[in-house]
Protein backbone atom coordinates (compact mmCIF):
# COMPACT_ATOMS: atom_id res chain seq x y z
CA UNK A 1 0.00 0.00 0.00
CA UNK A 2 1.62 3.67 -1.56
CA UNK A 3 1.37 6.41 1.61
CA UNK A 4 1.66 8.87 -1.00
CA UNK A 5 2.97 10.25 -4.13
CA UNK A 6 4.90 12.93 -6.08
CA UNK A 7 3.64 13.21 -9.93
CA UNK A 8 6.59 12.83 -12.55
CA UNK A 9 9.25 12.11 -9.93
CA UNK A 10 12.27 9.93 -10.77
CA UNK A 11 11.78 7.50 -7.60
CA UNK A 12 9.10 7.03 -5.50
CA UNK A 13 9.72 5.96 -1.13
CA UNK A 14 7.13 4.46 0.21
CA UNK A 15 6.40 2.01 3.39
CA UNK A 16 4.42 -0.93 3.02
CA UNK A 17 3.70 -3.64 5.89
CA UNK A 18 3.42 -7.19 4.35
CA UNK A 19 1.85 -9.72 6.76
CA UNK A 20 3.28 -13.60 5.86
CA UNK A 21 2.12 -16.83 7.53
CA UNK A 22 5.72 -19.15 7.72
CA UNK A 23 5.96 -22.43 8.74
CA UNK A 24 9.45 -23.15 9.72
CA UNK A 25 11.20 -27.02 10.69
CA UNK A 26 13.62 -25.10 12.63
CA UNK A 27 12.67 -26.95 16.16
CA UNK A 28 15.68 -29.65 17.99
CA UNK A 29 16.30 -33.16 16.47
CA UNK A 30 15.93 -35.01 19.29
CA UNK A 31 15.33 -38.68 20.91
CA UNK A 32 12.18 -38.73 22.08
CA UNK A 33 8.93 -41.15 23.26
CA UNK A 34 6.36 -38.22 23.79
CA UNK A 35 5.87 -34.57 23.34
CA UNK A 36 7.81 -33.67 26.84
CA UNK A 37 10.35 -36.63 27.38
CA UNK A 38 12.16 -36.03 30.92
CA UNK A 39 15.53 -36.97 30.55
CA UNK A 40 16.88 -35.95 33.78
CA UNK A 41 19.76 -33.49 34.69
CA UNK A 42 21.72 -31.42 32.12
CA UNK A 43 25.05 -33.08 31.33
CA UNK A 44 27.80 -32.33 33.42
CA UNK A 45 31.61 -32.25 32.92
CA UNK A 46 34.33 -32.69 35.72
CA UNK A 47 38.00 -33.70 35.87
CA UNK A 48 37.65 -36.77 38.46
CA UNK A 49 41.21 -38.00 39.95
CA UNK A 50 41.26 -41.85 41.37
CA UNK A 51 40.32 -42.32 44.97
CA UNK A 52 41.96 -45.91 44.73
CA UNK A 53 43.94 -46.53 48.38
CA UNK A 54 47.73 -46.03 47.32
CA UNK A 55 47.41 -44.32 44.05
CA UNK A 56 48.82 -41.49 45.60
CA UNK A 57 51.26 -39.66 44.75
CA UNK A 58 50.71 -40.46 40.67
CA UNK A 59 46.91 -41.07 39.97
CA UNK A 60 44.86 -41.71 36.99
CA UNK A 61 42.73 -38.94 36.32
CA UNK A 62 39.26 -38.69 33.92
CA UNK A 63 36.88 -36.95 32.52
CA UNK A 64 33.12 -37.34 34.05
CA UNK A 65 30.03 -37.02 31.62
CA UNK A 66 26.93 -37.41 33.20
CA UNK A 67 22.97 -35.85 32.42
CA UNK A 68 21.33 -35.74 29.48
CA UNK A 69 22.97 -34.14 26.27
CA UNK A 70 21.38 -30.43 25.42
CA UNK A 71 22.03 -27.89 22.70
CA UNK A 72 24.47 -25.93 25.00
CA UNK A 73 26.26 -28.87 26.19
CA UNK A 74 28.93 -28.57 23.47
CA UNK A 75 29.69 -25.41 24.36
CA UNK A 76 30.24 -26.36 28.04
CA UNK A 77 32.32 -29.45 27.39
CA UNK A 78 34.76 -27.02 24.90
CA UNK A 79 35.27 -25.27 28.08
CA UNK A 80 36.25 -27.43 30.06
CA UNK A 81 38.91 -29.18 27.68
CA UNK A 82 40.47 -25.43 27.71
CA UNK A 83 40.94 -26.32 31.41
CA UNK A 84 43.54 -29.43 30.76
CA UNK A 85 45.85 -28.03 28.90
CA UNK A 86 46.18 -29.97 26.13
CA UNK A 87 46.40 -33.23 28.32
CA UNK A 88 44.47 -36.47 26.92
CA UNK A 89 42.00 -37.80 29.34
CA UNK A 90 39.32 -40.29 28.71
CA UNK A 91 35.90 -39.76 28.76
CA UNK A 92 33.71 -41.32 31.22
CA UNK A 93 29.95 -40.81 29.98
CA UNK A 94 26.76 -42.12 31.66
CA UNK A 95 23.56 -40.38 29.56
CA UNK A 96 20.00 -41.43 28.72
CA UNK A 97 20.60 -39.32 25.44
CA UNK A 98 18.84 -35.82 24.26
CA UNK A 99 19.49 -33.32 21.29
CA UNK A 100 20.79 -35.42 18.16
CA UNK A 101 22.71 -32.35 16.64
CA UNK A 102 24.61 -31.60 20.36
CA UNK A 103 25.53 -35.59 20.24
CA UNK A 104 27.16 -35.22 17.13
CA UNK A 105 29.67 -31.93 18.22
CA UNK A 106 30.43 -33.76 20.76
CA UNK A 107 31.30 -36.67 18.61
CA UNK A 108 33.63 -34.27 17.20
CA UNK A 109 34.87 -33.36 19.64
CA UNK A 110 36.46 -35.96 21.24
CA UNK A 111 37.44 -37.24 17.91
CA UNK A 112 39.13 -34.01 17.20
CA UNK A 113 41.08 -34.30 20.80
CA UNK A 114 41.96 -37.61 20.31
CA UNK A 115 40.42 -39.07 23.48
CA UNK A 116 39.38 -42.50 24.75
CA UNK A 117 35.70 -42.33 25.95
CA UNK A 118 34.06 -45.49 28.21
CA UNK A 119 30.35 -46.26 29.30
CA UNK A 120 30.55 -45.85 33.24
CA UNK A 121 29.55 -43.96 36.54
CA UNK A 122 31.33 -41.87 38.77
CA UNK A 123 30.91 -42.34 42.35
CA UNK A 124 32.21 -39.04 44.20
CA UNK A 125 33.66 -38.81 47.21
CA UNK A 126 32.47 -35.69 48.58
CA UNK A 127 32.20 -33.24 46.40
CA UNK A 128 30.74 -33.27 42.63
CA UNK A 129 29.37 -31.35 40.21
CA UNK A 130 26.49 -29.43 40.28
CA UNK A 131 25.95 -29.65 43.77
CA UNK A 132 25.02 -26.96 45.98
CA UNK A 133 28.10 -25.38 48.16
CA UNK A 134 30.48 -27.33 46.75
CA UNK A 135 34.02 -26.20 45.37
CA UNK A 136 35.60 -28.02 43.59
CA UNK A 137 39.95 -27.36 44.01
CA UNK A 138 41.74 -26.47 40.98
CA UNK A 139 38.82 -28.14 38.53
CA UNK A 140 39.19 -31.28 39.84
CA UNK A 141 37.07 -33.84 42.44
CA UNK A 142 38.02 -36.99 43.69
CA UNK A 143 36.08 -40.66 42.80
CA UNK A 144 35.47 -43.71 41.36
CA UNK A 145 34.15 -45.17 38.73
CA UNK A 146 31.64 -48.36 38.01
CA UNK A 147 29.75 -49.56 34.66
CA UNK A 148 26.97 -50.98 36.40
CA UNK A 149 23.88 -49.21 35.67
CA UNK A 150 25.82 -46.92 33.68
CA UNK A 151 23.71 -46.04 30.03
CA UNK A 152 24.57 -44.33 26.61
CA UNK A 153 20.98 -44.30 25.58
CA UNK A 154 19.12 -42.33 22.11
CA UNK A 155 21.29 -39.91 20.91
CA UNK A 156 24.68 -40.72 23.24
CA UNK A 157 26.00 -43.24 21.26
CA UNK A 158 26.55 -40.60 18.83
CA UNK A 159 29.12 -38.86 20.71
CA UNK A 160 30.06 -42.10 21.96
CA UNK A 161 31.21 -43.28 18.48
CA UNK A 162 33.72 -40.17 18.29
CA UNK A 163 36.00 -41.64 21.08
CA UNK A 164 39.46 -43.12 20.01
CA UNK A 165 39.03 -46.29 22.36
CA UNK A 166 35.34 -47.23 22.90
CA UNK A 167 35.00 -48.97 25.81
CA UNK A 168 31.81 -50.98 26.78
CA UNK A 169 31.83 -53.99 29.63
CA UNK A 170 29.36 -56.41 29.81
CA UNK A 171 27.24 -54.37 33.02
CA UNK A 172 26.77 -51.62 30.91
CA UNK A 173 23.63 -50.24 28.79
CA UNK A 174 24.33 -49.02 25.08
CA UNK A 175 20.37 -48.59 23.17
CA UNK A 176 19.42 -46.89 20.41
CA UNK A 177 16.08 -45.82 18.93
CA UNK A 178 14.64 -44.17 15.97
CA UNK A 179 14.83 -40.38 15.87
CA UNK A 180 11.78 -37.98 16.92
CA UNK A 181 11.90 -34.60 14.58
CA UNK A 182 9.75 -31.81 16.13
CA UNK A 183 9.11 -29.30 13.98
CA UNK A 184 7.95 -25.99 15.01
CA UNK A 185 5.15 -24.13 13.38
CA UNK A 186 5.62 -19.99 13.70
CA UNK A 187 3.72 -17.33 12.54
CA UNK A 188 5.96 -14.04 11.44
CA UNK A 189 5.02 -10.72 10.77
CA UNK A 190 7.05 -8.36 8.56
CA UNK A 191 7.70 -5.06 7.76
CA UNK A 192 8.98 -4.57 4.35
CA UNK A 193 10.58 -1.28 3.09
CA UNK A 194 10.56 -0.80 -0.65
CA UNK A 195 11.12 2.00 -3.35
CA UNK A 196 9.20 2.42 -6.98
CA UNK A 197 11.62 2.99 -9.78
CA UNK A 198 10.02 3.39 -12.99
CA UNK A 199 6.62 1.75 -11.97
CA UNK A 200 7.89 -1.34 -10.34
CA UNK A 201 8.76 -2.48 -6.55
CA UNK A 202 12.16 -2.88 -5.43
CA UNK A 203 12.27 -4.18 -2.20
CA UNK A 204 15.72 -2.47 0.53
CA UNK A 205 15.31 -4.46 3.05
CA UNK A 206 12.46 -6.88 5.61
CA UNK A 207 12.86 -7.47 8.98
CA UNK A 208 10.91 -9.30 11.38
CA UNK A 209 8.57 -7.36 13.64
CA UNK A 210 6.95 -10.62 15.98
CA UNK A 211 6.22 -13.85 16.31
CA UNK A 212 3.61 -16.48 17.42
CA UNK A 213 3.88 -19.96 18.22
CA UNK A 214 1.35 -21.94 15.78
CA UNK A 215 1.89 -25.13 17.06
CA UNK A 216 3.70 -28.02 16.29
CA UNK A 217 3.78 -31.57 15.17
CA UNK A 218 6.62 -34.75 15.34
CA UNK A 219 7.44 -37.38 13.00
CA UNK A 220 9.09 -40.54 14.27
CA UNK A 221 10.29 -41.66 11.01
CA UNK A 222 14.36 -40.36 9.71
CA UNK A 223 14.08 -38.41 7.01
CA UNK A 224 16.49 -38.89 3.96
CA UNK A 225 18.52 -35.98 4.74
CA UNK A 226 18.82 -36.98 8.40
CA UNK A 227 19.82 -40.52 7.48
CA UNK A 228 22.05 -39.11 4.88
CA UNK A 229 23.88 -37.03 7.76
CA UNK A 230 23.86 -39.81 10.05
CA UNK A 231 25.83 -41.94 7.96
CA UNK A 232 27.98 -39.97 6.66
CA UNK A 233 28.60 -39.32 10.47
CA UNK A 234 29.13 -42.81 11.73
CA UNK A 235 31.37 -43.40 8.26
CA UNK A 236 33.59 -40.60 9.04
CA UNK A 237 34.17 -42.24 12.83
CA UNK A 238 34.91 -45.72 11.34
CA UNK A 239 31.30 -47.37 12.43
CA UNK A 240 29.61 -49.71 10.32
CA UNK A 241 26.43 -48.44 9.14
CA UNK A 242 24.65 -51.80 10.77
CA UNK A 243 24.13 -49.27 13.83
CA UNK A 244 21.77 -46.82 11.63
CA UNK A 245 19.81 -49.69 10.47
CA UNK A 246 19.09 -50.86 14.35
CA UNK A 247 17.88 -46.90 14.81
CA UNK A 248 15.64 -47.11 12.27
CA UNK A 249 14.33 -50.37 13.11
CA UNK A 250 13.69 -49.46 16.51
CA UNK A 251 10.17 -47.38 17.35
CA UNK A 252 10.82 -43.88 19.09
CA UNK A 253 8.89 -45.60 22.29
CA UNK A 254 11.22 -48.62 22.83
CA UNK A 255 14.96 -48.54 23.03
CA UNK A 256 16.89 -51.55 21.86
CA UNK A 257 20.06 -52.71 23.98
CA UNK A 258 22.72 -53.35 21.55
CA UNK A 259 24.42 -56.56 22.43
CA UNK A 260 28.48 -56.60 23.06
CA UNK A 261 29.35 -59.17 20.50
CA UNK A 262 27.10 -57.24 18.21
CA UNK A 263 28.16 -53.55 19.10
CA UNK A 264 32.04 -55.10 18.37
CA UNK A 265 30.59 -56.66 14.58
CA UNK A 266 29.57 -52.80 14.05
CA UNK A 267 32.55 -51.16 15.32
CA UNK A 268 31.05 -49.45 17.56
CA UNK A 269 33.29 -50.66 20.46
CA UNK A 270 36.77 -51.56 20.58
CA UNK A 271 36.98 -53.18 24.17
CA UNK A 272 34.06 -54.58 25.78
CA UNK A 273 36.58 -54.49 29.10
CA UNK A 274 35.35 -52.54 32.18
CA UNK A 275 35.66 -48.90 32.53
CA UNK A 276 38.40 -49.90 34.85
CA UNK A 277 40.87 -50.17 31.44
CA UNK A 278 41.00 -46.65 31.56
CA UNK A 279 40.87 -45.27 35.12
CA UNK A 280 42.55 -47.83 37.06
CA UNK A 281 45.24 -47.09 39.46
CA UNK A 282 47.18 -49.65 37.73
CA UNK A 283 47.19 -47.70 34.87
CA UNK A 284 49.88 -45.43 36.71
CA UNK A 285 52.80 -48.29 37.97
CA UNK A 286 56.04 -46.79 37.65
CA UNK A 287 57.51 -47.54 34.36
CA UNK A 288 54.01 -47.65 32.02
CA UNK A 289 52.11 -44.39 33.20
CA UNK A 290 49.40 -44.38 31.22
CA UNK A 291 48.66 -40.72 29.20
CA UNK A 292 46.19 -39.38 31.58
CA UNK A 293 48.40 -40.17 35.08
CA UNK A 294 49.18 -37.43 37.09
CA UNK A 295 51.33 -36.72 39.82
CA UNK A 296 50.51 -34.26 42.34
CA UNK A 297 52.92 -34.33 45.64
CA UNK A 298 51.12 -34.45 48.77
CA UNK A 299 47.68 -34.02 47.58
CA UNK A 300 44.86 -36.17 48.80
CA UNK A 301 40.97 -35.69 48.44
CA UNK A 302 39.03 -34.01 51.72
CA UNK A 303 38.08 -36.70 53.87
CA UNK A 304 40.83 -39.16 52.28
CA UNK A 305 43.91 -37.65 53.75
CA UNK A 306 46.13 -40.34 54.11
CA UNK A 307 46.52 -41.89 57.88
CA UNK A 308 49.83 -42.96 57.69
CA UNK A 309 51.15 -39.70 57.75
CA UNK A 310 49.90 -39.31 61.32
CA UNK A 311 52.28 -39.32 64.51
CA UNK A 312 52.10 -43.00 65.88
CA UNK A 313 49.77 -44.03 68.22
CA UNK A 314 50.98 -44.83 71.48
CA UNK A 315 51.98 -49.12 71.52
CA UNK A 316 48.35 -50.52 72.58
CA UNK A 317 46.61 -53.34 72.03
CA UNK A 318 44.31 -52.91 68.75
CA UNK A 319 40.75 -52.28 68.71
CA UNK A 320 38.26 -55.70 69.20
CA UNK A 321 36.95 -56.31 65.58
CA UNK A 322 33.70 -55.10 64.75
CA UNK A 323 30.91 -57.13 64.06
CA UNK A 324 26.74 -56.81 63.83
CA UNK A 325 25.59 -54.01 63.87
CA UNK A 326 28.31 -51.14 62.91
CA UNK A 327 30.18 -53.51 59.77
CA UNK A 328 26.38 -54.48 58.42
CA UNK A 329 25.49 -50.66 58.34
CA UNK A 330 28.51 -49.63 56.40
CA UNK A 331 28.93 -50.70 52.65
CA UNK A 332 29.88 -54.02 51.67
CA UNK A 333 33.46 -54.43 52.19
CA UNK A 334 35.73 -57.49 50.45
CA UNK A 335 38.77 -58.96 51.70
CA UNK A 336 40.90 -61.97 51.64
CA UNK A 337 40.87 -64.02 54.87
CA UNK A 338 43.44 -66.71 55.82
CA UNK A 339 42.37 -68.94 58.27
CA UNK A 340 44.43 -69.02 61.71
CA UNK A 341 43.18 -72.45 63.69
CA UNK A 342 46.43 -73.77 64.53
CA UNK A 343 45.45 -77.40 63.69
CA UNK A 344 45.72 -76.58 60.06
CA UNK A 345 49.05 -74.50 59.71
CA UNK A 346 50.75 -74.46 56.91
CA UNK A 347 48.19 -75.80 54.91
CA UNK A 348 45.15 -73.41 55.49
CA UNK A 349 42.02 -72.63 53.97
CA UNK A 350 41.28 -69.02 52.54
CA UNK A 351 38.01 -67.01 51.80
CA UNK A 352 37.05 -63.40 50.58
CA UNK A 353 35.15 -62.05 53.71
CA UNK A 354 31.80 -59.92 52.37
CA UNK A 355 30.08 -58.18 54.73
CA UNK A 356 28.19 -54.69 55.09
CA UNK A 357 25.19 -53.36 52.90
CA UNK A 358 25.17 -53.83 48.99
CA UNK A 359 25.34 -50.65 47.14
CA UNK A 360 25.81 -49.54 43.20
CA UNK A 361 29.71 -49.74 44.31
CA UNK A 362 29.55 -53.60 45.64
CA UNK A 363 29.79 -54.67 41.89
CA UNK A 364 32.75 -53.01 41.07
CA UNK A 365 34.75 -53.48 44.45
CA UNK A 366 34.16 -57.83 44.10
CA UNK A 367 35.45 -57.58 40.83
CA UNK A 368 38.42 -55.84 41.72
CA UNK A 369 38.97 -58.02 44.37
CA UNK A 370 38.83 -60.60 42.02
CA UNK A 371 40.96 -59.33 39.78
CA UNK A 372 43.77 -59.02 42.21
CA UNK A 373 43.15 -63.30 42.89
CA UNK A 374 43.84 -64.33 38.98
CA UNK A 375 42.30 -68.08 38.62
CA UNK A 376 42.17 -68.23 42.04
CA UNK A 377 38.78 -69.80 43.10
CA UNK A 378 38.03 -68.80 46.64
CA UNK A 379 34.67 -69.06 48.16
CA UNK A 380 32.60 -66.21 49.70
CA UNK A 381 31.51 -65.85 53.27
CA UNK A 382 28.77 -63.25 53.01
CA UNK A 383 26.73 -61.17 55.55
CA UNK A 384 24.60 -58.77 55.01
CA UNK A 385 21.38 -56.94 55.57
CA UNK A 386 20.88 -56.59 52.31
CA UNK A 387 20.38 -53.11 49.84
CA UNK A 388 20.45 -51.96 46.49
CA UNK A 389 18.53 -55.02 44.38
CA UNK A 390 20.36 -53.99 41.07
CA UNK A 391 23.82 -54.64 42.65
CA UNK A 392 22.88 -57.63 44.07
CA UNK A 393 21.82 -59.12 40.82
CA UNK A 394 25.26 -57.60 39.40
CA UNK A 395 27.17 -58.80 42.26
CA UNK A 396 25.82 -62.55 42.16
CA UNK A 397 26.15 -63.02 38.77
CA UNK A 398 29.99 -62.14 39.06
CA UNK A 399 29.99 -64.92 41.51
CA UNK A 400 28.18 -67.32 39.00
CA UNK A 401 30.66 -66.26 36.78
CA UNK A 402 33.74 -67.09 38.14
CA UNK A 403 32.46 -70.30 39.83
CA UNK A 404 32.93 -69.53 43.37
CA UNK A 405 30.94 -71.15 46.36
CA UNK A 406 29.05 -69.28 49.14
CA UNK A 407 27.96 -69.67 52.72
CA UNK A 408 26.14 -67.31 54.96
CA UNK A 409 28.85 -66.53 57.24
CA UNK A 410 31.46 -63.82 58.99
CA UNK A 411 34.50 -63.66 59.78
CA UNK A 412 36.05 -62.82 63.03
CA UNK A 413 39.47 -61.10 62.49
CA UNK A 414 42.05 -62.27 64.38
CA UNK A 415 45.18 -59.29 65.82
CA UNK A 416 43.35 -56.34 63.91
CA UNK A 417 39.82 -55.60 61.90
CA UNK A 418 41.44 -54.78 58.04
CA UNK A 419 39.17 -50.96 58.75
CA UNK A 420 42.28 -50.16 61.15
CA UNK A 421 44.76 -47.85 59.39
CA UNK A 422 47.88 -49.79 60.87
CA UNK A 423 46.10 -53.33 59.97
CA UNK A 424 47.79 -54.54 56.60
CA UNK A 425 47.29 -58.08 55.19
CA UNK A 426 50.27 -60.40 54.99
CA UNK A 427 50.81 -61.80 51.85
CA UNK A 428 47.54 -60.87 50.44
CA UNK A 429 45.69 -61.95 52.86
CA UNK A 430 44.07 -61.21 57.17
CA UNK A 431 44.00 -63.70 59.65
CA UNK A 432 40.57 -64.60 60.86
CA UNK A 433 38.62 -67.08 61.80
CA UNK A 434 34.86 -67.90 60.17
CA UNK A 435 31.48 -68.21 62.20
CA UNK A 436 27.59 -68.36 61.20
CA UNK A 437 25.78 -68.72 64.61
CA UNK A 438 23.25 -65.69 64.46
CA UNK A 439 24.52 -64.25 60.98
CA UNK A 440 22.03 -62.91 58.60
CA UNK A 441 21.61 -62.81 54.85
CA UNK A 442 18.49 -61.06 54.30
CA UNK A 443 16.54 -59.45 51.26
CA UNK A 444 19.28 -58.70 48.12
CA UNK A 445 21.94 -60.58 50.13
CA UNK A 446 19.69 -63.85 49.15
CA UNK A 447 20.15 -63.29 45.60
CA UNK A 448 23.53 -62.44 45.59
CA UNK A 449 23.83 -65.89 47.28
CA UNK A 450 22.40 -67.72 44.51
CA UNK A 451 24.82 -66.89 42.46
CA UNK A 452 26.87 -69.24 44.10
CA UNK A 453 27.44 -72.83 42.64
CA UNK A 454 27.65 -74.38 46.22
CA UNK A 455 25.47 -72.39 48.50
CA UNK A 456 25.49 -73.22 52.38
CA UNK A 457 23.25 -71.95 54.83
CA UNK A 458 23.87 -73.51 57.84
CA UNK A 459 20.93 -74.26 60.89
CA UNK A 460 22.34 -71.21 62.91
CA UNK A 461 22.42 -68.54 60.24
CA UNK A 462 19.51 -66.85 58.70
CA UNK A 463 18.39 -66.31 54.87
CA UNK A 464 15.21 -63.59 54.51
CA UNK A 465 13.63 -62.61 51.32
CA UNK A 466 10.93 -61.06 49.92
CA UNK A 467 9.76 -59.60 46.82
CA UNK A 468 11.26 -55.77 46.13
CA UNK A 469 9.54 -55.02 42.92
CA UNK A 470 11.38 -55.76 39.08
CA UNK A 471 9.07 -59.24 39.34
CA UNK A 472 10.30 -59.98 35.81
CA UNK A 473 14.00 -59.58 36.47
CA UNK A 474 14.18 -61.13 39.44
CA UNK A 475 12.46 -64.48 37.70
CA UNK A 476 14.68 -64.14 34.90
CA UNK A 477 17.59 -64.15 37.08
CA UNK A 478 16.42 -67.11 39.81
CA UNK A 479 15.61 -69.12 36.21
CA UNK A 480 19.36 -68.38 35.40
CA UNK A 481 20.94 -69.59 38.36
CA UNK A 482 18.53 -72.76 37.82
CA UNK A 483 16.69 -72.20 41.15
CA UNK A 484 13.02 -73.40 41.08
CA UNK A 485 10.07 -71.35 40.23
CA UNK A 486 8.59 -72.24 43.27
CA UNK A 487 11.11 -69.90 44.97
CA UNK A 488 9.73 -66.88 43.19
CA UNK A 489 6.14 -68.35 43.70
CA UNK A 490 6.59 -68.06 47.94
CA UNK A 491 8.24 -64.43 47.88
CA UNK A 492 5.39 -63.16 45.40
CA UNK A 493 3.11 -63.86 47.67
CA UNK A 494 4.95 -62.27 50.72
CA UNK A 495 4.69 -58.32 51.38
CA UNK A 496 7.04 -58.42 54.42
CA UNK A 497 10.41 -60.13 54.76
CA UNK A 498 10.32 -63.50 56.05
CA UNK A 499 12.88 -66.03 57.07
CA UNK A 500 13.23 -68.71 54.88
CA UNK A 501 12.93 -72.57 55.88
CA UNK A 502 15.84 -74.83 55.58
CA UNK A 503 13.87 -77.52 53.51
CA UNK A 504 12.25 -74.85 51.69
CA UNK A 505 15.65 -73.07 50.53
CA UNK A 506 17.11 -76.72 49.96
CA UNK A 507 13.72 -78.26 47.94
CA UNK A 508 13.72 -75.21 45.43
CA UNK A 509 17.50 -75.32 45.14
CA UNK A 510 18.39 -71.67 46.85
CA UNK A 511 20.64 -73.86 49.07
CA UNK A 512 22.91 -76.99 47.72
CA UNK A 513 23.73 -77.99 51.26
CA UNK A 514 21.87 -77.19 55.42
CA UNK A 515 26.08 -77.41 56.20
CA UNK A 516 27.69 -74.39 57.97
CA UNK A 517 30.43 -72.30 56.54
CA UNK A 518 32.69 -75.03 57.79
CA UNK A 519 32.26 -76.85 55.21
CA UNK A 520 34.05 -74.44 52.88
CA UNK A 521 36.12 -72.68 55.77
CA UNK A 522 36.98 -74.75 58.73
CA UNK A 523 40.60 -76.09 59.63
CA UNK A 524 40.44 -79.44 58.84
CA UNK A 525 39.23 -79.35 55.22
CA UNK A 526 42.71 -79.05 53.49
CA UNK A 527 43.27 -82.23 54.30
CA UNK A 528 39.95 -83.78 52.09
CA UNK A 529 41.31 -85.32 49.25
CA UNK A 530 40.65 -84.05 46.64
CA UNK A 531 42.09 -81.08 48.12
CA UNK A 532 39.65 -77.81 48.03
CA UNK A 533 41.33 -75.23 45.88
CA UNK A 534 40.85 -72.35 48.74
CA UNK A 535 43.71 -74.48 50.65
CA UNK A 536 47.32 -72.62 50.35
CA UNK A 537 50.78 -73.61 52.13
CA UNK A 538 52.40 -70.63 53.14
CA UNK A 539 56.13 -71.18 53.94
CA UNK A 540 57.48 -71.65 57.35
CA UNK A 541 59.60 -68.39 59.21
CA UNK A 542 62.49 -70.26 57.94
CA UNK A 543 61.88 -71.58 55.16
CA UNK A 544 64.04 -68.55 53.03
CA UNK A 545 67.13 -69.61 55.53
CA UNK A 546 67.16 -73.16 54.88
CA UNK A 547 66.56 -72.25 50.99
CA UNK A 548 69.57 -73.55 48.48
CA UNK A 549 71.51 -70.43 48.21
CA UNK A 550 70.82 -68.95 44.56
CA UNK A 551 73.41 -68.23 41.82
Amino acid sequence: MVSGCLHRCRALWSLALICLLALLAAGPVAFAADAAPDLGPTMRFGIVRSNAPGCEPICPEWISAEGSIEAGTPALFKRMLKTLGGRKLPVVVDSPGGNVEAALTLGRLIRKNKLDIAIGKTVFSSCQPGAKGCQDRDARYFGDVIDYGAMCNSACPLMFAGGIRRVAGEWAYLGVHQITTTYIRTKLQYRTTYRIVGGKKKILNTKIVSRKNAGSYKTYEMSKSVEKKLAAYLNQMGIEQGMLETMKGTPASEIHQIALDDMLAMKLVTSTDAVGLLTAASLCEPGRLATNCREMPGDKPDGLTATAAKPAPPAIEPEPARHDEERRDEDMRFVVVRGTNPLCNPDCPEWISAEGAITPQTPQKLRQLLATLGKRQLPVVVSSRGGDLFSALAAGRLIHERKLDVAVGRTDFVGCDPGAWNCLAKEGAYAGLSIDAGVECDSACALMLAGGIKRLVGPQARLSLYLMGQKQMVKAYLDEMAIAPALFAAIERRSVERRLEPGMMLKVGLTTSLQSVDALTGATICEAVPRPENCRIRPSANAEADAPAKL
